[in-house]
Formats: C-alpha cells, sequence, structure tokens
C-alpha cells in the first residue's frame, strides 16, 4: 500500500485562546491533584471524612509495599538479642528504654522521649515445688507476679484439689486451714483468646479466694494452652484485709501429674519454697516518638506496643513483636515523606505486665488532652497474622473503618463488629475513660502456648506474618491520621 507523505503543518492559536487553553488546563490539574478538596467529588463514601482518593491509593501502596518485607524482624531481633527479658520496674527495663530512645532518634522520629513514672518493682528468687508423697516427684512451678514468699524453710502442707475458681469460692471459711489450694481447670484455645479472660480469674483472685479460706498457699494450673512443662507466671493480687500466700503456677503436665495421683484416692502432699523480693520504688516509663501532623499536629492517634516483658523467656512474642511491627508500621509512614493531617505517636507502653501501669500513668498525664486523642490501637497479641479488625467508633468514623477494612480485606482481613470497645490491654484506662478504639485481632489459637512462658522466644516468630501486621497497621494509622472525622461516639 502507497502511503501519501504530507508536509507537516504548523499552525498558532490566537493569544486569547491560547490563555483559556492554559486556564482550563490549571483547572484540570488542581481537581484532580491529590490531597485537593475536590477530589472526593463524585465519592460520597468519602463525603466528611477529610480522605481522598490520593489518600487511599497512598493506604493501599503503603500496604503492598509492607507486604514485600519490612523492617519489623529487625526491630524484635535487635530487643530479644540486645536486652532480652525484661521486667518491669528492673534495670532491664532501663535498657530496653535506652535502647528505644537510640533507635527512635536513628530512625529520624520527632519528640522522642520518656514519660517516666514510679513503681513498686517485684522480682523472682528461688523457686522450687515437690510432691512429698504418696509419690515422690519433683514438679516445674513458678511464682505469680506480686507473690509473697514461702517462709525461709519452705512450705510443705497437703494439698486440697478444686476443679474451678468457683468450687474454691464455695468451700466453707476456714476448711483449708493449714493447707495448700489446687485449682485445676484448663483454658480453652481459641482464635480470639476470648477464654483468657474466664481462666485468667484465677490466677489474678484465686491467692485472695483461698487465703479467705484459710489456705497456707495456692498453686494453679498454668493459664496456657500448651503441653509442655513451662509453668506460665503472670500477674495477680491479693484482697485488702485478707492474709497474704504464696501463689505458684504449674505446668499442665504436672497439673495433670497431680491430678492422676489425686485421682487414685491417696492424700497428696506437697513442699513449696519461694522466695521473691519486693525491691520498692522504682522507674519506669512510657517511650514515645512522633510523626508530627501537617494541619492538626494536637490531635493525636496512637499506635504501640509494650516494651517490658516477663523475666522467663526473652518477650519476642508478648511483645516484642508488638513492639516491632508499630514502630515498621510508624516507619513506613515517615519514610513516604507524605505526612497525615494528624499526629501518629507511637507509644512503647512501660510495666504493661504488671497492672497497665504505663497505660494509668499515660491517662494521668494527657487527661487534659484526652478530647485531642482521637482514636488508638496497640499490638499485643502475639506475632501471627491479623484475620479481623473490629471497633467502636462514632457513625462518621464508622466510614472511615469501612476504607480500612475495604484495604484489609485482600490480605486476609475480615470485618468483625463495629460496635466492640478494645484496641490492647495499655489503651483500658484511656477506652474506659471514652477513648475511640479499633482492634486488629491477631490470630490467637498458639499464643498462650508461649506467653508468660519460658518458651516466649524469637524462633517461634515468622517474618512474613509481621509483616502482614505491618501492612494492617500502617493502613489503620495512615488513614485514622489523614482523615478529619470524629470518631468518639
Amino acid at each position: 500500500m502507497t502511503r501519501l507523505l504530507l508536509p507537516p503543518v504548523s499552525f498558532r492559536l490566537p493569544a486569547a485562546v491560547r490563555g483559556l487553553s492554559l486556564v482550563l488546563l490549571a483547572l484540570c490539574a488542581t481537581l484532580g491533584a491529590p490531597g485537593s478538596r475536590a477530589s472526593d467529588e463524585g465519592n460520597p463514601e468519602l463525603a466528611g471524612t477529610g480522605l481522598t482518593p490520593s489518600s487511599l491509593e497512598h493506604a493501599r501502596q503503603l500496604r503492598d509495599r509492607a507486604l514485600q518485607g519490612t523492617l519489623a524482624w529487625d526491630i524484635v531481633e535487635s530487643l530479644t538479642t540486645e536486652v532480652g527479658p525484661r521486667l518491669a520496674g528492673t534495670e532491664a527495663e532501663v535498657r530496653a528504654r535506652d535502647w528505644a530512645l537510640k533507635r527512635l532518634r536513628r530512625m529520624g522520629f520527632e519528640n522522642v522521649r520518656v514519660e517516666p513514672f514510679e513503681m513498686q518493682t517485684w522480682v523472682r528468687g528461688h523457686e522450687y515445688a515437690a510432691i512429698v508423697s504418696p509419690f515422690p516427684q519433683p514438679l516445674e512451678i513458678t511464682a505469680l507476679g506480686g507473690s509473697v514468699a514461702t517462709p525461709a524453710d519452705g512450705l510443705e502442707a497437703e494439698l486440697v484439689a478444686f476443679d474451678s475458681l468457683s468450687a474454691l469460692r464455695a468451700a466453707p471459711p476456714g476448711s483449708l486451714r493449714g493447707r495448700i489450694a489446687y485449682v485445676g481447670h484448663a483454658m480453652q484455645r481459641t482464635q480470639d483468646g476470648s477464654s483468657y479472660g474466664h481462666y485468667g480469674k484465677l490466677r489474678r483472685e484465686g491467692a485472695a479466694v483461698a487465703a479467705g479460706k484459710g489456705a497456707a498457699g495456692i498453686l494453679i494450673r498454668s493459664i496456657g494452652t500448651d503441653s509442655h512443662r513451662f509453668p506460665h507466671t503472670g500477674s495477680m493480687r491479693y484482697a485488702e484485709g485478707v492474709e497474704k500466700i504464696p501463689a505458684a503456677a504449674l505446668s499442665n503436665p504436672d497439673a495433670d501429674q497431680i491430678e492422676r495421683i489425686l485421682a487414685r484416692g491417696k492424700p497428696v502432699r506437697v513442699r513449696l519454697e519461694l522466695a521473691p523480693e519486693v525491691l520498692g520504688t522504682t522507674e519506669s516509663g512510657n517511650v514515645i516518638a512522633e510523626i508530627v501532623g501537617r494541619e492538626r499536629p494536637e490531635e493525636v492517634v496512637i499506635i504501640g506496643g509494650h516494651l517490658d516483658s516477663w523475666d522467663l523467656g526473652t518477650g519476642a512474642i508478648d511483645d516484642g513483636a508488638g513492639v516491632a511491627i508499630t514502630t515498621a508500621a510508624a516507619k513506613m509512614i515517615l519514610d513516604a515523606e507524605r505526612r497525615p493531617r494528624r499526629t501518629i505517636r507511637l507509644v512503647l507502653w512501660g510495666a504493661e505486665e504488671v497492672g497497665l501501669l504505663g497505660g494509668h500513668a499515660y491517662l494521668e498525664r494527657h487527661r487534659e488532652a484526652l478530647g485531642q486523642q482521637v482514636i488508638g490501637t496497640e499490638s499485643d497479641f502475639g506475632a501471627e497474622r491479623i484475620w479481623q479488625i473490629t471497633a467502636q467508633v462514632s457513625e462518621p468514623g464508622q466510614k472511615v473503618v469501612d476504607q480500612m477494612a475495604a484495604l484489609l480485606d485482600p490480605i486476609g482481613v475480615a470485618r468483625g463488629s463495629m460496635d466492640k470497645a478494645g484496641g490492647g490491654p495499655d489503651l483500658i484506662p484511656l477506652v474506659e475513660a471514652g477513648f475511640p478504639s479499633l482492634r486488629l485481632v491477631q490470630d490467637g489459637r498458639d499464643y498462650f502456648d508461649l506467653h508468660h512462658t519460658h518458651d516466649d522466644t524469637l524462633d517461634k516468630i515468622d517474618p512474613a506474618a509481621l509483616d502482614q501486621n505491618v501492612a494492617a497497621y500502617v493502613v489503620f494509622a495512615w488513614l485514622a491520621a489523614d482523615s478529619t472525622v470524629d470518631f468518639r461516639r
């Protein structure tokens, strides 16, 4: 086929027409500019949220980037290797705060600081237990956090068994005088960890209940779901006006062994030795770092994990993983060099394990500015993948959560209850004061195999699962902070 070649044609628009064209081009560019007020026109789902299609696209890009690999593994590896276990109020927790301050400043965060508070510090000492009769053998136990010590020469007494905390409560007053109570109800494995609240009451309240019946001490089946000889520690409390008695947890296999011996109908006599100490008043603190908002810097979105841990393992699952996930998410937003409207505040909470002391201290320090704390969540349920998002926010806030849920759906996060308070343990004091919360729920079926035991170590963490968590947290943090909605109900 023959092509007809023509010389190029040159023409020039009149000046007035050229001027009008430039105006129209500029107007089109403005209408389509990222973050512009007009860019959410035609998208009623974004009306009133302050979010734009460009903001959603940025969240999507951050999500996808996180799935390709993040700093989370390096952070938790560093914390658990260079610091190790970090019992609240001890020198190890001081080293953890120093580690966090140096790392966060090196990462480029703003307003990096410690907000200190005082606490009474308990430390573990020598611990030993054994069946004296009818079948002598050692037992694997650990003192519950806050327990008093046994007499210096130990405590030896007959064991009285109960199958639940309710049964212990029903025992007649004085019926346990001079004896050791044992409670053996077993925690059940659930995806969302919902059985912990019920079975955990035994650990928290069992010693006070047993003391009220005259018991000289208490042994409980570990509040955990594993079958290893690793007893689970955890905090407990005494009741006002009731004698303080030593309290310890048995590993699940040792609890099974005791119950088999009891089933033979012979009295079981146990020896218990615990030597914990209270060091007195020491200092803990919350480590804080920020990405200051571009338009509403006084309004704060909170993410974080707790920096302290129990002293048996290295605190990788509880809660080095949470520290790593939320720090990595905040770092991704910082490195993207696109600031959200609101400030993102990363809080690495202190002294969570011994009574949410960091959460209570934060509320007291920031109570007057509580109305400017717009929403938050904490990562404190291990290192497995997030499978559900829940929230308790205002109706306008639901629109933002809708967008979060839509972006998280492709990475395996299902929409859960939108009327469920949560956000994590350290946020409980804030939530009780009216703080809006959202929870990114991790798969907890294996969490209570490890938590509060010697087995809480780095090798239990899957780096890819950490990255999926980071992807979810970066979507939450970015969209909550780039919105203008009031999440309060």
